[in-house]
């Protein structure tokens, strides 16, 4: 959690701006917002700001390590500032929600792979895709009126059944990478 952001940006050696605080103060509020959201944000909060100039405050955030980019799949880059642990994100396929949910054994077990084939492992990617409650929720008349559908007629009522499909890689059998063991840099 970011308590003082000016402080933040001097310990880092990064120049104090109006814009770059509103960036900063704008993802610490709306976890994982996409650079759409924060320009609104800092708009909200300063006034005129160009979108190129988000995505450059952005940047230098990400590079310092301040702030996480995360992408997931068919979805625009989103941006939060819980950084230094390894979580991982539950994406809802309905509405594109994302949270944040901790490691599901612990102190980072996905980074021991079973069989690391030398690689010298200091990021890794899981997200667990699905329905987020509202979108359960929401689909709930449809389910009911299904079921009543058996109970009269004897038969199941069908409907065409939506491809579950795995998130694209990055062109090269990879999924986009977002996960850093925490200490660990990908400089140098």
């Amino acid at each position: 959690m970011i308590h003082d952001p000016a402080d933040l940006l001097r310990e880092r050696g990064i120049q104090v701006t109006a814009q770059r605080l509103a960036v900063l103060r704008a993802v610490t509020a709306h976890p994982h917002v996409t650079a759409d959201g924060v320009a609104e944000a800092v708009r909200a909060e300063i006034g005129a700001i160009s979108l190129q100039s988000v995505y450059d405050a952005l940047g230098v955030l990400v590079a310092e390590g301040l702030i996480r980019r995360i992408q997931p799949a068919g979805s625009p880059a989103r941006f939060e500032d819980r950084v230094g642990d390894n979580h991982h994100h539950l994406i809802c396929r309905g509405c594109g929600r994302v949270v944040d949910v901790d490691c599901a054994v612990g102190s980072a077990p996905c980074l021991t792979a079973s069989n690391d084939r030398g690689y010298e492992i200091d990021e890794a990617e899981v997200a667990y895709w699905g329905r987020c409650p509202e979108c359960v929720r929401r689909s709930r008349p449809a389910s009911t009126a299904a079921r009543s559908t058996t109970r009269t007629t004897g038969q199941r009522a069908t409907s065409p059944a939506k491809p579950r499909t795995r998130p694209p890689a990055d062109g090269k059998g990879r999924p986009p990478s977002n996960h850093r063991r925490p200490g660990r840099s990908r400089k140098g």
